[in-house]
C-alpha cells in the first residue's frame, strides 16, 4: 500500500505583489490529475506569467492524496493569499464520455459513462459543451478538489482536460486536406486528437509506461478510424523532442511526423519557456 508521493517539481515561483489592488486582475488556472498536478497566474493587464508549477507523482495517486499535493504546493507559493479576478479548474482524467450535441440529454449523464468507468453514487457527473463544433463532453471531475477551491475563492469556472484541448487544436488548425493526430505527451499520460478538414474526428485519453504502448494505442486509434499511415499528419507535443525515442519510433511507422509547436501570438510567452507550461493550463488562460 503507497503511504505516500514521490514527486518531481519542474519549476516553482512565490505570487508577489506589493501593489494589493493589482490581485483583481490576475487569473488563476490550475489543472489536477492522478499523476500530477500544475497551475499558472496570469497578470491580464501586462499578459505576462507571474507564476507557474508543474508537478509530477511518479506513482498514481488517489484523490485524497491529490488534494494533499494541491493544498502544499499552494501554500508553498502563496496562493492562498492572493485575489483573483478569475478562477479555472481542468479536471484531466479518463472518466469522460463525447456525446453528439444532437443526442445529448442531461437528464442521462450517467448513463453516457457508465459503459466506460466505474461510477460511484456519490460521483458528480458534469459536462462541458465544445463551443461551435456541436460536442458535449460527460464526465466526472475531482469533487473534493473543487470543493476546496471555492472554499478559497468562491465561485470559479471548471473544465475537463479534454474540453479545452479539443476546442484550442480546433481553432488552431489550419485547413488540411490531409487529416491531422495530435498527441500530447506526458509523464505517464497521452491524449489523441484528429481532426480532418477541420473538423473534429476523434480524441481519447491513455495512460502508458512504455514507448511501445504509445505506438500501440497510437496505431489502434489510427486503424480504428481507417487513416492511412502514409497521408496522416502526426503532430507530437508536450514531453516530447524531435529524436526522442517516441519520436524515432512514430517515424518508423508514420510518414509525417514532426513536434507540435503552438501559435505563438496566442500565448503570454514572454517571461517563460513554453517548454515548461502545460499546454492545457496555457490554453485555459
Amino acid at each position: 500500500m503507497e503511504t505516500g508521493l514521490q514527486f518531481m517539481t519542474e519549476k516553482r515561483t512565490n505570487i508577489e505583489d506589493s501593489d494589493s489592488n493589482r490581485n483583481s486582475f490576475k487569473k488563476l488556472s490550475i489543472q489536477v490529475s492522478l499523476n500530477g498536478l500544475s497551475f499558472c497566474v496570469l497578470d491580464t493587464i501586462t499578459n505576462k506569467i507571474l507564476a507557474f508549477e508543474n508537478k509530477t507523482f511518479q506513482t498514481s495517486s488517489t484523490p485524497y492524496l491529490l488534494l494533499k499535493e494541491l493544498k502544499s504546493v499552494f501554500n508553498e507559493s502563496n496562493v492562498t493569499t492572493n485575489a483573483f479576478s478569475e478562477v479555472v479548474v481542468i479536471h484531466k482524467n479518463n472518466m469522460f464520455g463525447l456525446v453528439p450535441k444532437t443526442l445529448f440529454n442531461k437528464e442521462e449523464l450517467a448513463n453516457y459513462l457508465k459503459f466506460n468507468t466505474k461510477i460511484m453514487a456519490n460521483d458528480l457527473i458534469a459536462y462541458d459543451e465544445v463551443i461551435n463544433h456541436d460536442i458535449i463532453n460527460v464526465y466526472i471531475p475531482f469533487t473534493n478538489v473543487n470543493n476546496y477551491i471555492f472554499d478559497l475563492f468562491g465561485e470559479f469556472e471548471f473544465k475537463h482536460n479534454g474540453t479545452v484541448l479539443i476546442t484550442t487544436l480546433l481553432n488552431q488548425s489550419r485547413v488540411s486536406v490531409e487529416p491531422i493526430c495530435y498527441a500530447q505527451l506526458s509523464e505517464h499520460e497521452m491524449e489523441l486528437v484528429v481532426i480532418a478538414d477541420k473538423k473534429f474526428k476523434f480524441y481519447n485519453h491513455f495512460e502508458y509506461k512504455t514507448k511501445e504502448d504509445f505506438l500501440y494505442y497510437l496505431l489502434f486509434s489510427l486503424e480504428q478510424l481507417q487513416i492511412d499511415l502514409e497521408k496522416v499528419q502526426l503532430k507530437l507535443f508536450g514531453l516530447v523532442e524531435e529524436g526522442d525515442p517516441i519520436y524515432e519510433l512514430c517515424h518508423q511507422y508514420v510518414k509525417h511526423v514532426s513536434v507540435f509547436i503552438p501559435d505563438k501570438d496566442s500565448y503570454p510567452m514572454e517571461q517563460t519557456d513554453n517548454q515548461t507550461i502545460d499546454f492545457t493550463v496555457l490554453s485555459s488562460l
